[in-house]
């Protein structure tokens, strides 16, 4: 499997909050200080795939205030065609998080109703996915709302029709939806996708009760099955065949966005037509590097970070 060399780039869409996260390790009820930035699943992927290389655009809705402006801002300082919308009829979501112990994160968020849950079909222009080689989705989209589901279920359309790879991102949610509802929804657009990623529990929430939840998505046309172990590395499933890399060791300070940076070096490489263990590899070294860093997406590699990961005649000193 593997993208069209005639249009190698990737789009997605969906919301991206305001982010404000506490500097200091604890409780946010004794923070003294915060730090403003911006955070969302399929924008965290653009800005990683941007970072590495690939030509990506990302589109959403925003509110009509600062913070919308912000989103957009930062976005495009990242390399990235941004399609924005402006919500004049609703606000952009905002996400708090805090850190109540150096290794662990807890993330609130204050979505209902904002702007970026407000997509719809008509938001996305003629053309756009069709000349696109990848198509990335994420479950959160799909359980934001209707109207947002509806544009997520009319882009995979437009996709296939046009012979678009379609990537899908699980990224289960709980706040937005229980695990009883979340599942028949979620595993629509799984069955719509090529490409699936996903961690264990979000793989059973896709086939309850399956004995191989992987093989039954392989078996409904799924042509490849990435599942995420975190620390514990990644899994390929595809053409009969399973490829697993062990978890890297690292100095963990954030693991939000960790998924996110994993699954942009995995798309880059699939758009590089790399063989599926060298897309591991690469992954697997983005997702770790983005566990150094407070920050959603602050620590998404470069192309040369990646290759000076591990390195022994690398001065860890920059002269």
């Amino acid at each position: 499997m593997s993208a069209r060399a005639s249009s190698p780039r990737v789009v997605t869409f969906g919301e991206t909050m305001a982010l404000f996260r506490a500097r200091e390790v604890g409780s946010l009820r004794h923070a003294a200080d915060v730090v403003l930035g911006i955070g969302g699943a399929e924008s965290n992927v653009a800005i990683g795939l941007s970072r590495l290389g690939v030509d990506v655009g990302w589109l959403g809705r925003v509110g009509d205030d600062s913070l919308g402006e912000r989103v957009l801002r930062e976005i495009r300082a990242e390399g990235i065609e941004v399609r924005g919308i402006l919500d004049h009829e609703a606000r952009t979501g905002l996400m708090v998080k805090e850190r109540p112990a150096p290794a662990s994160s807890a993330v609130h968020y204050y979505r209902g109703g904002s702007a970026g849950s407000r997509l719809e079909p008509d938001d996305i222009p003629p053309g756009w996915i069709e000349e696109a080689a990848v198509l990335h989705v994420t479950g959160i989209t799909a359980l934001l709302s209707e109207s947002a589901r509806a544009c997520l279920m009319a882009a995979i359309a437009r996709g296939r029709a046009a012979g678009v790879l379609i990537s899908f991102d699980v990224n289960y949610r709980s706040a937005l939806a229980p695990p009883e509802v979340a599942g028949p929804l979620l595993r629509a657009v799984a069955d719509e996708a090529d490409l699936v990623f996903g961690g264990a529990d979000e793989l059973r929430l896709l086939r309850p009760g399956a004995a191989d939840p992987v093989q039954e998505l392989r078996d409904g046309g799924v042509g490849e099955v990435v599942l995420k172990r975190g620390a514990h590395g990644a899994s390929v499933f595809h053409s009969g065949r399973t490829e697993h890399i062990d978890g890297l060791r690292v100095d963990v300070v954030d693991t939000v966005g960790a998924g996110d940076a994993f699954v942009a070096g995995y798309l880059s490489g699939l758009i590089e037509a790399l063989d599926v263990a060298a897309r591991l590899e690469r992954a697997n070294i983005c997702g770790a590097l983005a566990c150094t860093v407070p920050g959603d997406w602050e620590a998404a590699p470069m192309r040369r970070e990646v290759a000076r990961f591990g390195r022994q005649d690398v001065d860890p000193v920059a002269r």
